[in-house]
């Protein structure tokens, strides 16, 4: 039986949500603000599930909103505007990634970069501007700021594209940032997860000659004649890791878990950069090799909303695609065990549209 949570807004709307820290996950009614005149709703048709949602669910954090409804990669159909939308029509596929709101005023925002405004605002576990709390796409509808409505194109299928709008700009937002995407660029990728195997896929779309480093020897095969990788480096054999220093341009880091950063700065050419996109909880720092090779650690959140735009655009030229697996909103609970083990390939999709029904 499901839950409610119907009394902060007009529109009466359904959703799984995690209401404590054990992250289980149950249904919930609960609401969504009616349209603004600047407003887009639409009905959620997909949604992809991020290793953030599995880490806000169980509060690892620290600063979880209960209940929380996840979800940042959401792909819908327009069913509402307000009346001085001009970005889109009723029946237009559209998205919504990591952000719904940004004081649209400070240099960041000014140069395209909303994902560093002071005052942005995510689509998940934040609060609104009316200091209300903003609820993701495990749900059956989304209204957002036409701003941050993202167009979806033609030919890029919605369910397993569904992830590029947090996995995709994540990764693709630093390699364009930092000279990563020039032909023949040396770029290291470390982990081949959700993000590792798209930072693969958008790589060699740019020319790179890519490296995947992996704890996981069986993860070779995969990332060489599956995804294109050149070469692969298993982190803990000390003979390969030591043949590849001075090596890689720059290295996307996708990893979440706590590991040693140094055998990585050593991959680096000189004022080579390391670049955190994963999580980690704790991470030692070592200066030495930073100071001795003029090299840099750096970390990247998600990309604005006119990047986000242009990834998408470029991945449906590319026909760059996550590896998807769809399951319905039944499986979620299940989904998130598997996430925490790392058995998926690479990247759960919930499809929304045809598996969440109001009870």
């Amino acid at each position: 039986m499901a839950t409610s949570l119907e009394t902060e807004h007009p529109v009466k709307a359904f959703a799984w949500a995690a209401n404590d820290p054990t992250g289980v996950f149950a249904p919930l009614k609960f609401s969504r603000r009616e349209t603004g005149e600047h407003d887009v709703q639409f009905r959620v048709l997909y949604c992809g599930i991020c290793h953030s949602d599995l880490h806000l669910a169980k509060n690892d954090w620290g600063f979880t909103i209960y209940p929380l409804i996840p979800g940042h990669e959401i792909v819908g159909e327009v069913t509402e505007i307000g009346s001085k939308v001009k970005k889109v029509k009723i029946g237009d596929k559209v998205g919504v990634g990591c952000l719904v709101g940004s004081c649209r005023q400070c240099d960041e925002c000014a140069k395209n970069q909303e994902s560093y405004c002071p005052k942005q605002i995510i689509s998940i576990n934040s609060r609104y501007y009316d200091g209300t709390v903003t609820y993701g796409g495990f749900s059956n509808i989304m209204v957002a700021d036409e701003y941050f409505i993202i167009r979806w194109p033609e030919n890029l299928p919605l369910d397993s594209g569904a992830p590029l709008l947090c996995a995709g700009i994540t990764t693709y937002s630093p390699l364009r940032q930092f000279g990563l995407d020039k032909p023949g660029a040396s770029v290291g990728v470390v982990g081949l997860g959700g993000i590792g195997h798209l930072t693969v896929k958008f790589a060699k779309s740019f020319g790179s000659r890519v490296t995947v480093i992996s704890t996981s020897a069986n993860k070779k095969k995969e990332a060489i004649e599956t995804f294109g990788a050149d070469e692969f480096l298993v982190s803990h054999d000390q003979e390969q890791m030591q043949a590849a220093v001075g090596t890689l341009d720059g290295i996307i880091d996708t990893v979440s878990a706590n590991h040693s950063l140094l055998p990585l700065i050593n991959l680096l050419k000189p004022h080579g950069k390391l670049i955190l996109v994963g999580i980690p909880t704790e991470l030692e720092v070592p200066v030495f090799p930073l100071l001795l090779g003029g090299k840099s650690i750096v970390g990247t959140a998600s990309g604005g909303v006119k990047e986000t735009q242009d990834m998408l655009e470029f991945a449906a030229e590319h026909k760059i695609l996550p590896d998807v697996e769809v399951i319905p909103i039944d499986y979620v609970n299940t989904a998130m065990e598997r996430l925490e083990k790392g058995d998926v390939k690479y990247r759960f999709v919930i499809d929304i549209g045809n598996s969440l029904k109001a009870e």
